[in-house]
């Protein structure tokens, strides 16, 4: 067409294409595996990266043993500082548990709660109405309260 500019090839578009000719088969029929994979710029894209669920449930286990290292450090030197004194010790460690905070993590926890079973396309189960085990467990997380620092570290 007269007038109209065509536009180059934008690399990912010359992957794809290159990706569409078989030059290592010569010439032969194309396997049953390729032939059972549709080759679109989305596929291709999509695997390219870590599923964004996959990204965020290990960024809350990652973060969690951090902040349970960071709390177990805190346990030990109150505990060092205190061990004479249980009483004191229990008020100091409840006061200190009651004053931490882990908004991010929390909020990355709510997030994961919410969508991975979406991003993962987890069944649901008609008798609970809720999603489907994961390896026999919930998928959910619990977000790190006060609660959670006296379950995990008690006074």
């Amino acid at each position: 067409m007269e007038g109209v500019s065509e536009q180059p090839d934008t690399p990912v578009e010359r992957i794809v294409r290159r990706s569409l000719i078989d030059e290592e088969g010569l010439g032969k029929p194309f396997s049953e595996r390729v032939r059972h994979h549709k080759r679109t710029l989305e596929n291709y894209l999509k695997a390219g990266s870590v599923p964004r669920w996959m990204e965020r449930v290990g960024e809350v286990d990652r973060r969690t043993v951090e902040e349970t290292r960071r709390l177990a450090a805190a346990y030990r030197a109150l505990r060092q500082e205190y061990g004479h004194d249980p009483e004191r010790f229990a008020e100091r460690w409840r006061a200190f548990a009651a004053a931490v905070r882990f908004d991010d993590l929390n909020e990355l926890i709510r997030q994961h709660n919410e969508w991975y079973p979406i991003e993962r396309d987890l069944p649901m189960d008609p008798r609970t109405g809720d999603y489907v085990k994961v390896r026999g467990r919930s998928h959910r997380r619990p977000e790190l309260t006060p609660e959670w620092v006296l379950e995990q570290f008690p006074a």
